[in-house]
């Protein structure tokens, strides 16, 4: 059981180091994102000249607001989930049913990261350029001069299933505690001001 915490201290110290950045850039893109979006609507039906870059640029926002929120959301148990059958077994099987379910979640995003990477490289190495969203003052960077690279959007996929596994190894660790009858010696996941001041 010394082993089981001494892999969880590091990474759960991590984890909720790199997450509370990750909330603050999250929050600064869904600020980004509403802002484009509400320039376009007043653009297009108050100026009746929308800019063709707005679009893109609030997608930008989103994809780098998903990729850090998500296992930010997964960690304090936010996603969706059917618990009936958990609630319905005794503990000891329940716990047994989430760490079994812990697992597939660990696979899967093994496969998610593998086949991403592989079928995405080309665009994460550079490959294919923005339609609309271009350096400001006419700055030219890497392959693609003046505009962005597809890769600076990507990129937040790539970002997001990292720190997913990373997180799902820590609740993997952490089940397999309190399986072990030493759940009490946890300590909980640090509230929003928590984590907000341990950045």
């Amino acid at each position: 059981m010394s082993v089981l915490f001494g892999v969880l201290w590091p990474l759960e110290r991590f984890n909720t180091a790199i997450l509370a950045v990750g909330r603050y850039i999250s929050v600064f893109a869904l600020a980004i994102m509403v802002c484009f979006i509400l320039g376009q609507v007043f653009f297009r039906y108050v100026l009746n000249d929308a800019p063709n870059w707005t679009e893109e640029a609030a997608r930008f926002g989103m994809l780098w607001m998903t990729g850090l929120m998500a296992p930010i959301a997964y960690r304090m148990g936010g996603f969706v989930a059917i618990d009936m059958v958990e609630r319905a077994l005794p503990r000891l099987l329940a716990g047994l049913l989430s760490l079994v379910l812990f697992a597939i979640s660990l696979w899967v995003l093994f496969i998610f990261w593998e086949r991403g990477l592989n079928n995405h490289i080309d665009t994460l190495s550079g490959r294919g350029c923005s339609s609309t969203l271009r350096w400001p003052l006419g700055i030219e960077v890497g392959k693609c001069a003046e505009k962005f690279q597809n890769r600076f959007q990507y990129a937040a996929l790539w970002v997001g299933v990292n720190l997913l596994i990373l997180v799902n190894i820590e609740l993997i660790i952490r089940q397999l505690i309190t399986l072990g009858g030493q759940g009490d010696r946890l300590t909980s996941f640090a509230s929003d001001e928590e984590i907000a001041g341990s950045s």
